[in-house]
């Protein structure tokens, strides 16, 4: 072969092997593109999940507050009654 063959041949082979790696560079870019998009999907399916696990919970210390809240009141008024009973017990023991 003559040299100028030799040197397209050569020119060629490193032109294929740009092309080559061009090509994978641009697949990889594809497939990493994809998983972002998968990965952003799952994302979103746990954040609505979270959200709605969030209001439920929201839901459920609400109910629990109101249900203390009202302990609290009653337990209060208990007390008061103890406290009252046990006043005009000791005002009629000292009598």
């Amino acid at each position: 072969m003559t040299a100028a063959v030799e040197e397209a041949l050569r020119r060629l082979e490193a032109s294929v092997a740009l092309l080559e790696s061009a090509v994978a560079r641009r697949l990889d870019a594809e497939r990493s593109h994809s998983d972002l998009e998968t990965e952003l999907e799952i994302m979103r399916d746990d954040r609505a999940r979270l959200a709605a696990e969030l209001d439920g919970a929201t839901a459920r210390l609400a109910e629990m507050q109101s249900v203390a809240d009202d302990v609290d009141h009653r337990l209060g008024r208990a007390i008061g009654t103890v406290e009252g009973v046990l006043s005009r017990s000791g005002e009629r023991g000292e009598g």
